[in-house]
């Protein structure tokens, strides 16, 4: 196509008549891999009599088509792109980047991006050169430091090794850049261009120091060059003339926009290269001249910057945020605290309590979209960029660090607050200092709560300064003291009154006619619920409660909200199971709502999303504590099938677990999986060969679940063949030789499955599955595979030995096999513990499998490999008659322990020195109070035991592991069989016992003893259980 039917063609793509767009875009899409196709594009793109409108569609198909064709993703894919198109193109894009607008440079950038990251050093290395020599050309600077800082942002978060290049570049270009930029910074009331150029030399030197200082940057001369540039730009105010009146335009103005790379840089110098504590010994030098001759001067300058909150004069929010990040971070250095403290009384009252307070903007969110004041009160991004979470957490680091004398001081600095606000009449309370008062008090609510005096007075503090802010006339504070009181809510009241009162208060407050007042009640409701030692006080306003709740999930997506939720499911138990139905109705309408926004905006916050999969995970929440009433599952059904369909196909894979999770639920504790259950795996199968094998172990449990619980339906129907689809599907899995092995370990896992609950059923698998298990085991590395492959045959044998026998004797693998799982058995580590089948259903499985051969008559089984099997069966019965009497006994332990750790819940007074750490209070107690089901142990039960092969732990993890095999003992199995032999076959017999030295006929009676002993606790069990019943 030429160079005129290609422009009309792609201005028809700008058509407003549908017919008219999609002829163009079939046009576009049959000539796009013509020669010189590429080329064209670039030539509409650069030119200047041409259309604007057209320019920029045109610009935007030629990045999409290089990021798509340019280096096909996969190396057998063949190239769509000639490579003399491929050269023109490196040959001409780098000079177009100046001549062209800047709507349209930004895509022209993202495709030298895509070439740079495809190309450079080995198919472009005339690239650097060109940006050096333009960097000598005054008309071409622009464009060779925008495509220079496209290609040292490759190498921004490269690991060392693959950072060479780098440093080539930097050795290359960065005297010229240091000269551009030390001319730069000498202009005389530059013009904004001039902005632009410092900016992008500034994010070029981020780029290339982000991970590592480029050794050139050592010399000291060098840096100093560089450091002095820096802090001139750091120093210099920005010019009051030509800033935007627009806040949002403004904060984004280009001079605006170099204080903050500025400040970026130097921030991450002295975190990262300055601390002498985070340094390896040879960069130690570097960090202590940087300490001694720049850290203190970049404090000075950053004070002097923060003067302007004291003034009311303008500085952007990330430079309030950056810049209170490097005093947090000099707290805790002494010479630097030092430097601070004469000023540290201006900064904490003058600077920082007033970033804390209730402002002009948040008052103007709060009227014009309490939605978005919502959204960013609980936004982690926000939180990296908000100069009041900078506020806080210097707030919280002074006095964790520096706490003597400043903690009384900021305490004393409060209560004045308080007193003035109470003393004052209604139209001169200072609310908005009111505001971060109790801000401040929720942000040091964990120093607070172990420090005396001041413990011992929070109940006191709470009524008299939070609690009668619940009936405020100012929203705002109505919704600080309903979080003030979620943060407190797990101390120990003296007066049960004063918790029950905040609690009715915080329920009210979900009634609020203020959105963000609702919210911030739904969130302290949490901690209140988790606090609640007496749930009657809940119990009677519980369906209240849960339609208030949904009435705010229908206004809000927020994954928070659900988390309350969950702690109420998770505390009341099944108790909700009245309410289970509604829930599970009204948290599947809120998913789907939630989907619906995620999709409409796919450029917007994550915010849908997350509250999506909060939606889910309620869900599992729910069904987890209604798992003993398995005729609710079958009301639950049709209401999560939709979910559970869709979401199973591609469109679900940022909720693909919690989903696999619900269906794992839904086939374990329904009385029984229904026809539509069984339509899901398909689906799932589906999606594990073309996409989801991240998910295997995932989509293992349900596809247990299906084969041990739904066994007649999973052998008997022939449409869909689910025995043929799981062959094809593990099969292929098991020969992919691009596979990891601990990709592939939820396969034997499957087979395992298989060969226990289809007992008799399915031989014409025998010799299949057993094919692949032995290939894979030859080629298998990692021993936890090993010892799964092995299983398989284990199992096999226990399936139906002669079959399995003839199997492998056809294969001519038998005699290996052997030898390679009796060299398993045998390898112990340097603590002389056993280096393979560490579980304990690792070592039933082979002692059932090895018994198997035991009753197999002498033309089947040898007398020296009986004796062999005999042999090594019992010392494996020994070791697990051990580990099963070891578990036993920690459990024992641990349950006396929880007993223990339950009654210190009670008292939260002292504080757990995690909260040094950073950790949250929540996450213990959500870890403490979550009652592991029988599904959870089935999960847990697949996991690798052992992962670290160096490990001496012998993990039993799996006793809650549901299987056929559970109600086969081994030593009653054992014993069994080999009586079967002496009665069957007494010579035979007796020869074997007779090769049995004193040691192994001891282990033989202790094991016959035990036998005998399970048999009689067997049947006190089964009597239990009866009389339970």
């Amino acid at each position: 196509m030429d160079l005129p039917s290609l422009a009309v063609v792609l201005r028809a793509a700008l058509s407003h008549v549908p017919e008219e767009r999609k002829a163009a875009e079939e046009s576009l899409n049959q000539f796009q891999y013509t020669p010189q196709h590429l080329v064209r594009l670039l030539q509409i793109i650069v030119d200047g009599s041409c259309d604007m409108a057209v320019r920029q569609v045109t610009s935007i198909h030629f990045k999409n088509f290089i990021a798509k064709n340019w280096s096909p993703n996969d190396p057998d894919e063949s190239q769509k792109v000639l490579e003399s198109d491929k050269a023109m193109v490196r040959e001409n894009i780098l000079g177009f980047i100046v001549q062209v607008p800047p709507l349209l440079r930004a895509q022209l950038g993202e495709s030298i991006k895509t070439i740079i990251h495809s190309d450079y050093p080995e198919q472009w290395p005339s690239l650097l050169h060109w940006v050096t020599h333009n960097l000598e050309l005054q008309n071409q600077i622009f464009g060779a430091l925008y495509v220079l800082r496209v290609l040292v942002r490759k190498y921004e978060f490269k690991s060392e090794d693959e950072r060479i290049p780098l440093y080539h570049i930097v050795e290359e270009t960065f005297p010229r850049l240091l000269s551009i930029f030390s001319e730069l910074v000498q202009i005389v009331n530059p013009p904004i261009e001039v902005a632009d150029l410092i900016k992008l030399i500034c994010k070029i030197f981020w780029s290339s120091i982000y991970l590592e200082i480029p050794k050139q940057l050592f010399d000291p001369n060098v840096f100093n060059a560089w450091m002095v540039l820096f802090t001139n730009l750091l120093e210099w105010p920005v010019p009051v003339e030509g800033q935007p009146i627009d806040p949002e335009i403004r904060k984004s103005w280009g001079w605006w926009k170099v204080k903050k790379w500025t400040i970026h840089i130097l921030n991450r110098l002295y975190t990262r290269f300055g601390d002498l504590k985070l340094q390896k010994p040879e960069s130690k030098a570097f960090a202590q001249m940087f300490q001694k001759n720049y850290a203190g001067k970049i404090l000075a300058c950053h004070m002097q910057l923060l003067n302007a909150i004291r003034t009311g004069d303008y500085l952007p929010d990330r430079v309030i945020n950056l810049v209170l990040q490097y005093l947090t971070n000099s707290v805790t250095k002494n010479s630097m605290y030092q430097m601070m403290q004469p000023q540290i009384d201006i900064v904490l009252f003058e600077i920082i309590f007033p970033l804390m307070c209730f402002n002009d903007n948040d008052q103007k969110l709060w009227d014009e979209d309490p939605h978005e004041y919502v959204r960013k009160g609980y936004d982690i991004i926000e939180d990296l960029y908000s100069p009041r979470t900078a506020a806080m957490d210097f707030v919280s680091e002074l006095v964790r660090k520096r706490g003597k004398g400043n903690l009384q001081k900021f305490i004393h600095f409060i209560v004045d607050i308080f007193r003035r606000y109470d003393e004052a009449s209604a139209d001169l309370k200072p609310y908005r200092q009111k505001d971060g008062a109790l801000l401040a008090i929720g942000t040091l609510c964990d120093k607070l709560k172990q420090t005396d005096p001041y413990k011992s007075e929070l109940e006191r503090m709470l009524v008299q300064h939070v609690f009668p802010e619940f009936n405020s006339r100012v929203g705002h504070l109505r919704a600080k003291a309903a979080w003030v009181a979620g943060q407190y809510a797990h101390i120990n009241f003296s007066d049960p009154d004063n918790f029950r009162r905040a609690m009715h208060c915080i329920v009210s407050g979900m009634r609020d006619p203020d959105l963000p007042v609702r919210v911030d009640s739904v969130f302290a409701l949490r901690s209140f619920v988790e606090a609640c030692k007496d749930l009657n006080e809940i119990r009677p306003i519980l369906p209240q409660l849960l339609d208030e709740f949904f009435k705010l999930m229908n206004e809000v997506e927020n994954e928070d909200l659900v988390f309350t939720l969950e702690t109420i499911v998770d505390k009341f138990g099944e108790e909700m199971a009245p309410y289970a139905l509604g829930l599970c109705q009204n948290l599947a309408a809120a998913f789907w709502r939630c989907m619906a926004s995620s999709e409409a905006d796919d450029e917007a916050d994550d915010s849908g999303a997350l509250a999506a999969v909060g939606c889910l995970r309620a869900i599992s929440t729910i069904l987890e504590s209604i798992s003993s009433l398995p005729h609710l599952f079958i009301q639950i059904e049709p209401t999560l099938l939709p979910i559970m369909r869709r979401m199973l196909t591609s469109d679900g894979q940022d909720v693909y677990e919690e989903v696999l999770e619900i269906i794992s639920y839904m086939t374990f504790f329904s009385p029984t999986i229904s026809l539509d259950m069984w339509s899901l795996w398909p689906l799932m199968m589906e999606a594990l060969n073309d996409w989801a094998i991240d998910f295997f172990e995932n989509i293992l449990v349900p596809l247990d679940n299906y084969i041990s619980r739904g066994t007649d339906h999973f052998l008997a129907c022939k449409d869909p063949d689910y025995q043929q689809s799981l062959w094809n599907a593990l099969q292929s899995i098991m020969r992919d030789e691009n596979m990891e092995d601990s990709d592939i370990e939820p396969a034997p896992k499957l087979i395992e499955v298989v060969f226990q609950n289809c007992k008799g059923n399915v031989d014409q698998w025998v010799d299949h599955y057993l094919m692949i298990t032995i290939e894979r085991l030859r080629r298998a590395q990692k021993p936890y595979l090993k010892c799964l492959l092995v299983q398989v045959i284990a199992n096999a044998l226990y399936y139906n030995p002669v079959l399995t026998l003839e199997t492998l004797s056809k294969l001519g693998v038998a005699a290996a096999i052997f030898d390679h799982w009796f060299a398993m058995l045998q390898e112990v580590k340097k603590s002389g513990a056993r280096a393979n089948f560490k579980r304990e259903h690792d070592k039933k499985v082979c002692c059932l499998g090895l018994t198997s051969l035991i009753g197999l008559p002498a033309d089947k089984i040898p007398a020296e490999a009986l004796d062999r099997i005999f042999k090594a069966t019992l010392e494996l019965l020994v070791a697990y008659k051990d580990q099963v009497a070891e578990s036993k006994k920690r459990n024992e332990e641990d349950a006396d322990d929880m007993d223990g750790f339950d009654a210190d819940e009670e008292d939260d007074e002292e504080v757990d020195s995690d909260k040094e750490m950073g950790l949250d209070d929540e996450d213990g107690d959500e870890v403490s109070s979550l009652h592991l089901q029988k599904l959870a142990a089935e999960a847990r039960g697949f996991q690798p035991a052992d992962e670290d092969d160096d490990s001496d732990d012998d993990f039993s993890d799996d006793e809650e592991l549901t299987s056929p095999i559970d109600e086969v003992d081994p030593f009653i199995f054992f014993v069994e069989t080999v009586q079967g032999l002496q009665a069957s076959d007494p010579v035979r017999f007796q020869n074997l016992m007779q090769t049995l030295d004193f040691r192994y006929q001891a282990l033989a009676s202790g094991i016959a003893q035990h036998a005998e002993e399970r048999k009689v606790e067997i049947e006190k069990e089964k009597l239990e259980k009866a009389n339970a019943q």
